[in-house]
């Protein structure tokens, strides 16, 4: 709740007044207690402009005015440290400095298409793509999980290769050889 201001400059003149004979103690304490003369700076500036807002608590006998104002100080430092620790640093996003996880857009849409393929595929094919590719298991190992002959898994994920790529007539270039 904002007081009633006084006529003409006097808020400006109060303001002056407590700057000249209180400033250099203030920015002193807030540099002492910032470790930097341009936030000591700003929170002059802000002790001031509240002093400005409350001009009774200047002049209602509790104590000293440059107390009230280097009480002010303090409290706005205090403030903006628990501002600063409540939030994670920030970091700049640099070729050094890349972020943790990127976009994961692309993946998401590629494993949908992936699945959408893979169940048009007969079964047969499917549990032969998945032990190889996805299991990453190798012909033996796929034989003997499916209980079929290697030879069976080769020719299985032969035709599933074959039947993918029939799928994917735009991708077909360079992928002829690999059949």
């Amino acid at each position: 709740m904002r007081t009633a201001r006084r006529p003409g400059g006097a808020d400006e003149a109060l303001v002056r007044s407590l700057f000249e004979e209180h400033g250099k103690a203030m920015l002193a304490y807030a540099t002492r207690l910032t470790s930097d003369r341009a936030a000591a700076e700003d929170v002059v500036q802000e002790a001031l402009v509240r002093a400005w807002r409350h001009p009774d608590s200047l002049v209602n006998g509790k104590g000293s005015v440059r107390g009230w104002l280097l009480t002010v100080v303090r409290n706005i430092v205090t403030d903006r440290i628990r501002a600063r620790n409540a939030r994670p640093a920030e970091v700049p996003e640099s070729p050094t400095n890349v972020p943790v996880e990127r976009d994961h857009a692309d993946r998401v849409v590629d494993t949908m298409v992936v699945l959408d393929v893979l169940g048009r595929l007969s079964a047969e094919h499917r549990e032969v793509l998945e032990q190889v590719y996805l299991q990453g298991r190798s012909v033996d190992e796929t034989a003997k999980e499916l209980g079929i002959p290697p030879g069976t898994v080769k020719s299985r994920s032969h035709y599933a290769l074959r039947a993918l790529r029939q799928m994917f007539p735009e991708r077909r270039v360079g992928m002829e050889g690999a059949a």
